[in-house]
């Protein structure tokens, strides 16, 4: 049996958290393990139970989902964090995004971009919804390009397919490769560019217009 994906919730709203929970019990390879009314609370908890995947909210009392994912990610730096929040101000997304989280989901989203999100990141991939995308790419191209690096043929049907918000096995499929080959490609690109994850990776290539979307 493989090993089920550990989640836990940051959302100051009860009756948020129980409709999360009801759908993460949902989800046959995920395991619920904890959760916190605010920041503060969850740092505690930290320190005795470490999650796969942290869902954050931003706005909390006490501390928001700034200050706690930015603590969070400092004490447990391969930490996961998915935020999932009502707040898709382009000053939010781009503050979570500086600090490293793996996935930006609004409230509004539906059931199955949820659970999509879990499954890529559980993965080790970043998961964005559309509407976050959308302000990413309008942000990017406010930034000046930097100099170019030089991406093969290979590398860069790989890139298109990443900025696109497909994962390895559909990358893998597409261009009939295996998954540890688009891991390799990936990991080459992340190396060439001086990107920390994905969507850095996303971001250098949008602003170098190496991809347009």
């Amino acid at each position: 049996m493989s090993r089920k994906t550990k989640v836990f919730i940051v959302e100051d709203h009860a009756l948020f958290r129980e409709g999360l929970k009801r759908v993460l019990g949902e989800m046959d390879d995920v395991e619920f393990v904890g959760e916190a009314e605010n920041g503060a609370v969850f740092l505690e908890k930290l320190k005795k139970t470490v999650p796969d995947i942290v869902l954050m909210d931003i706005q909390m009392p006490v501390m928001d989902g700034l200050e706690a994912a930015d603590r969070a990610l400092k004490m447990v730096p391969d930490l996961k964090i998915l935020v999932i929040s009502m707040f898709g101000e382009e000053e939010y997304v781009y503050a979570m995004v500086e600090k490293g989280v793996s996935g930006f989901l609004l409230k509004t989203s539906g059931l199955p971009d949820f659970e999509k999100a879990i499954r890529r990141i559980a993965e080790g991939q970043q998961y964005y919804s559309e509407e976050i995308m959308a302000l990413l790419v309008k942000k990017i191209r406010q930034i000046d390009a930097v100099e170019k690096v030089t991406i093969t043929g290979k590398e860069m049907e790989v890139l298109r397919c990443l900025c696109r918000g497909m994962s390895n096995n559909e990358i893998g499929e597409k261009l009939f490769l295996s998954v540890r080959t688009v891991e390799g490609y990936r990991n080459k690109l992340l190396q060439k560019t001086g990107s920390a994850n994905v969507i850095n990776l996303v971001i250098y290539a949008l602003k170098n217009k190496l991809v347009i979307l």
